[in-house]
């Protein structure tokens, strides 16, 4: 009761409400929150980009966690990053296993991280690492891309024209990963982006990693677009599988 009293009391004073629900009051009311995905799970995408290094996410692009991954990266909502960083910690450590780790974002182009006033994804990564170490992991945030060209917006690109676009359009100096080998042996490099849809994006970081010297361990996203489950016949996690 006194909780409720509480919502009630900023959504008067500042007329949030949760982004999964619609409850007045916190922008993630507790209920929508002890739902998230507590662990990671492989979510190969299909058709999946040759060469992929293992892709995990929290869950489907769908529900709260989309609410959550547009709300903080379309409208600001800065307090937001907490319970996504909490979910990518979730899927980095599901794939780390305990190992340690450098998180390397996706790059963000220049002109939308302008126009957004903020770059939801270095935050929301800057905030799993911060979980990470508090629950006794090892992890940093490496900013090892950057954009190497213009890309045309992927919105309404599939699968392959998406590929095609992104290709060569990252790179990694091959001093900066010499420098994180140096700093951080044995540590996994992790690629990290919020969705992931085809594979491409993380296929093409992946890609400029590699070609600068690293061994990419995995992909951890916050959600993957919207598959259908099936057991691994191998035993691990739940792969993910187109509906068609």
């Amino acid at each position: 009761m006194r909780d409720g009293i509480g919502d009630a009391w900023r959504d008067l004073l500042l007329g949030s409400a949760c982004v999964g629900c619609g409850r007045p009051g916190r922008l993630l009311c507790a209920a929508c929150a002890a739902g998230l995905p507590g662990c990671g799970r492989l979510a190969w995408p299909t058709p999946t980009p040759r060469g992929l290094a293992p892709p995990y996410a929290g869950g489907e692009y769908d529900g709260v966690l989309k609410a959550l991954v547009n709300a903080h990266k379309e409208h600001a909502a800065f307090a937001l990053a907490r319970p996504l960083g909490l979910v990518l910690a979730r899927v980095v450590a599901t794939l780390a296993a305990g190992r340690p780790v450098c998180l390397v974002p996706v790059p963000s182009r220049p002109r939308v991280v302008r126009g957004r006033g903020h770059d939801p994804l270095l935050r929301t990564t800057r905030r799993a690492a911060t979980e990470l170490r508090r629950t006794g992991g090892t992890a940093s945030v490496v900013r090892l891309l950057s954009s190497a060209r213009v890309v045309r917006d992927q919105a309404t690109l599939g699968a392959e024209a998406r590929a095609a676009n992104l290709a060569g359009s990252m790179r990694c100096s091959p001093g900066a990963a010499a420098r994180l080998l140096s700093r951080h042996p044995g540590h996994l490099v992790v690629v990290v982006d919020d969705v992931l849809t085809t594979g491409s994006t993380a296929r093409e970081a992946q890609r400029a990693l590699e070609a600068a010297g690293l061994d990419v361990s995995g992909v951890a996203t916050v959600a993957a677009t919207r598959r259908r489950i099936e057991a691994d016949t191998r035993g691990s996690l739940p792969v993910c599988v187109d509906d068609d």
